[in-house]
């Protein structure tokens, strides 16, 4: 871990951790994530932990830059890594279908897999959750495989369903809200991420564990999934 720490705003800093994404970052950033909060109290407005970085927003009415920067290097000096075990782990059922997930061929086809296998390669791994953002709900997981993991869209879809489920280079993750997307969409799934978001208790928080099950149209049907296709690039 590498301490540096960069101006994001008026109010806010940005702790970075590392350069680079890795499954071992998630124990320092949780530590840290931990660290900051009980150092900063009632100074602290938002903490939004991510792959590397900890977005930190405070009350300029209570700390200056410099004693931000501060709070910061004390917080986190002889910091050592969280149990990341304590994180809540998740099985997400998943309908993988070219109706609602148009990409499995294309990204089966660059993998050199069949679509099957490019499924079972999905459900295989458990991905750990990294960070919120983009809408409510929506968490940043991985790390996908090198063998399945794909380049964003080049132009991304003006609407894409909820529940889709999608990998983007070595992340993957679900879209909570109908929204515009350009990720590789594999199929989708009836959970209500939303839902969850919207009455303040998120599913999927930082630090937990989730892993994709494959099921049938039947299946998805039956937890209420809307198995309306999706329309190519719509």
């Amino acid at each position: 871990m590498k301490l540096r720490i960069e101006t994001a705003g008026m109010e806010a800093l940005m702790v970075r951790l590392f350069d680079t994404i890795d499954v071992a970052n998630m124990a320092w950033v949780l530590a840290a994530d931990q660290a900051l909060r009980e150092a900063f109290g009632d100074a602290l407005i938002d903490l939004v932990p991510s792959y590397t970085t900890l977005l930190l927003h405070y009350d300029a009415r209570k700390l200056s830059h410099v004693e931000a920067q501060a709070r910061i290097h004390h917080a986190l000096t002889d910091l050592t890594p969280a149990d990341t075990r304590q994180g809540q782990r998740h099985e997400i059922p998943v309908w993988y279908d070219e109706s609602v997930g148009p990409d499995l061929p294309r990204v089966a086809k660059r993998a050199g897999l069949s679509i099957a296998e490019l499924i079972d390669r999905h459900c295989r791994d458990e991905y750990g959750v990294f960070a919120l953002g983009f809408a409510p709900g929506y968490g940043f997981m991985g790390l996908v495989d090198d063998a399945i993991a794909t380049p964003r869209l080049t132009t991304p879809r003006r609407h894409v369903a909820a529940g889709s489920v999608g990998i983007a280079d070595r992340q993957t993750a679900i879209y909570p809200l109908p929204s515009p997307g350009g990720w590789n969409l594999l199929g989708r799934t009836a959970v209500p991420l939303f839902e969850h978001a919207k009455r303040g208790e998120p599913l999927l928080r930082p630090g937990d564990s989730v892993r994709f099950r494959s099921i049938s149209r039947a299946d998805f049907e039956a937890q209420g999934g809307d198995t309306t296709p999706m329309e190519e690039r719509s």
